[in-house]
């Protein structure tokens, strides 16, 4: 009987191998974190709107807060009637009585400026014969007040051009006389610059 000691070397089948290239093709990369909902998503959506709202609101505020000062300041304010301006303008003239020159060159300045804007006649800018002449022919005023505008404007203008120095009393009663003036030919009723161009073309 022969005995035989030699080893003998086990191969695996072939057929029976383990095919891992499957096993590597099927692992995949791990996936991101998943956001999972909070629920409260709708509280950033309110507050969002909230400040919008807000913004909205200081705008529209400060355009109407704007457009409200451009109104006001649009606002006209009608000027005063020139008999108004003149009253007020004479009372002033009093605190210059003491110095007879500002004095009459003062009230003679308002009594020219009050014909001016009452009848439209270019008084300021002429000198006292020229303005006289022309008011002969003026139906704006009577007689009696022309009368009364040519002794004014003539010693007014003795005080301005011929340094006379009348007293007190005199200053006094040039001051009367304008405001008579004024006062006697001061509208009655509210009547216009073309009222009055058309009752004198009559």
């Amino acid at each position: 009987m022969t005995n035989t000691n030699t080893s003998a070397l086990i191969l695996p089948d072939p057929n029976g191998s383990v095919d891992m290239s499957g096993e590597a093709l099927d692992i995949r990369d791990i996936k991101g974190v998943v956001d999972v909902p909070s629920g409260n998503e709708w509280l950033f959506f309110i507050f969002a709107l909230f400040g919008v709202a807000i913004v909205v609101f200081i705008s529209i505020w400060i355009i109407r807060r704007h457009l409200a000062k451009r109104s006001e300041k649009s606002v006209l304010i009608p000027p005063q009637p020139p008999h108004i301006l003149a009253w007020n303008k004479l009372q002033s003239s009093l605190d210059l009585i003491h110095d007879a020159d500002l004095f009459c060159t003062d009230v003679s300045l308002i009594i020219r400026v009050y014909l001016e804007g009452r009848f439209d006649l270019q008084a300021p800018d002429r000198t006292t014969e020229e303005f006289l002449f022309e008011l002969q022919t003026s139906k704006y005023l009577d007689d009696s007040h022309k009368d009364l505008l040519g002794d004014f404007l003539s010693e007014c203008d003795l005080v301005k051009f011929a340094k006379a120095e009348p007293p007190e009393n005199e200053l006094r009663r040039l001051h009367e006389a304008a405001g008579r003036l004024v006062g006697e030919t001061q509208p009655r009723f509210e009547k216009t610059k073309n009222d009055l161009k058309e009752e004198n073309s009559l």
